[in-house]
């Protein structure tokens, strides 16, 4: 079994997985200064029998690295994943100083669809594969130049996210979108055969600005689409699709083993109707929203 939490932390997007494998990844980080303490604590414990931790970065927006500095102090993140880039802003915090130090320091892994790299999609006599596959970006792709270099001139890094999909052997997949715009999706929706996937973690946080093209949701054919904590009234809630709304539900995590996801709250008053019920699936402190076939 696997676990995939998404962490409610207000406008902002930040994910771990505990692997089935030696494995823990954390996506993103977005960590609110009053609870700081409680998620690093979260992180460490979750990932204390693991051998390997990694941090992959879809996009250095500050929604996307807020605390990345205390967090890389406290965990000591060896294996940093990132995106090229030379992205510039002309208010410099310190946690996107302390992205650019780890992304320019030379030790940075740069992602990029079809890379490989032990042990996040390849397997040996020492450890397993996480399971982690990069979808985009094509580097040479002109609309994701053009992207990059807008970012360097210090315009919004949004559209040089990666994407980034996750597979339990023989169970469910989930798939990351970071910051992407509706425009750039459209314009970069034939460029790849995207993977049907279970769980879509919308992305610009579930904005309207950044709602999946058809030409992609067709290739897709999500099973539930999460939608993050962009204010309600920028939404975009994906009619014909079944959704998790962040906004009202808390923390979501998703307990992925053969043949099935179980998904679970923080927020008691929360439901998902569309979900099978099985019994014995409450977990204590959590509330327990049912099952998903895959």
């Amino acid at each position: 079994m696997s676990t995939i939490k998404s962490l409610s932390v207000g406008h902002g997007d930040m994910f771990y997985v505990v692997h089935n494998s030696d494995n823990f990844s954390i996506i993103d980080c977005c960590i609110p200064q009053d609870r700081s303490d409680e998620i690093i604590d979260e992180l460490k414990d979750q990932s204390a029998d693991k051998g390997c931790t990694r941090f992959i970065s879809t996009h250095p927006d500050e929604d996307h690295l807020r605390g990345i500095q205390r967090l890389d102090e406290t965990m000591s993140l060896t294996n940093f994943y990132c995106v090229k880039n030379a992205t510039t802003k002309e208010d410099e915090s310190d946690d996107f100083k302390h992205y650019c130090q780890r992304r320019d320091d030379g030790h940075a892994f740069h992602i990029k669809r079809g890379c490989t790299r032990k042990w996040i999609n390849q397997t040996d006599d020492k450890r397993g594969s996480a399971g982690i596959r990069i979808i985009w970006p094509i580097v040479d792709n002109p609309f994701y130049e053009e992207a990059l270099e807008k970012a360097e001139g210090g315009e919004s890094p949004n559209n040089i996210s990666a994407v980034i999909r996750y597979t339990l052997n023989d169970g469910g997949t989930a798939l990351w979108m970071g910051d992407l715009e509706t425009d750039f999706m459209e314009n970069i929706a034939d460029a790849i055969t995207w993977p049907k996937t279970d769980i879509v973690f919308a992305p610009h946080h579930g904005r309207a600005s950044g709602r999946i093209p058809h030409a992609i949701l067709r290739q897709l054919k999500p099973k539930i689409i999460v939608l993050g904590e962009a204010p309600s009234r920028d939404l975009h809630y994906y009619g014909g699709y079944h959704t998790l709304t962040q906004n009202s539900a808390g923390d979501l995590i998703f307990e992925y083993e053969t043949g099935k996801i179980h998904i679970y709250c923080s927020d008691p008053g929360y439901e998902a109707d569309f979900l099978d019920q099985e019994e014995g699936g409450a977990a204590e402190g959590l509330n327990y929203l049912g099952t998903l076939e895959v």
